[in-house]
């Protein structure tokens, strides 16, 4: 098949493009795929929890509003003239507070919601 397109002027970039259709044709239509087989290997692969991935999420805000607080401290001090950067950190470290507190928000609702669920 790939001849026939190779004589009529197709690029190599299009029978190469072809002969990989001709292949996923075959595997289609070839027998079940076994999905242990064509699922990567995952066991060795380890899932954060849920507390470590707050834990972090928690340590990144305070770690926002030090170099907030820093910035701000130099350019009150007069050490620093960068009152620009000075702003822009305490506006990070604001947006990252706020986001915090609605995941804090939302976890509580959720938390309730499920307190609530009569068995």
């Amino acid at each position: 098949m790939i001849d026939k397109i190779t004589a009529n002027g197709a690029s190599a970039g299009q029978a190469q493009m072809i002969a990989d259709m001709a292949k996923m044709r075959a595997q289609a239509t070839g027998s079940s795929i076994d999905p242990a087989s064509a699922m990567p290997q995952t066991a060795s692969l380890s899932t954060p929890s849920f507390g470590s991935v707050m834990d972090q999420a928690i340590r990144h805000v305070d770690n926002l509003q030090h170099s907030a607080a820093e910035k701000q401290q130099a350019v009150d001090m007069g050490t620093s003239d960068d009152l620009t950067g000075a702003m822009l950190e305490s506006q990070k470290a604001s947006v990252a507070f706020s986001a915090m507190m609605q995941v804090r928000n939302k976890l509580n609702t959720a938390f309730d919601e499920v307190m609530n669920i009569s068995i």
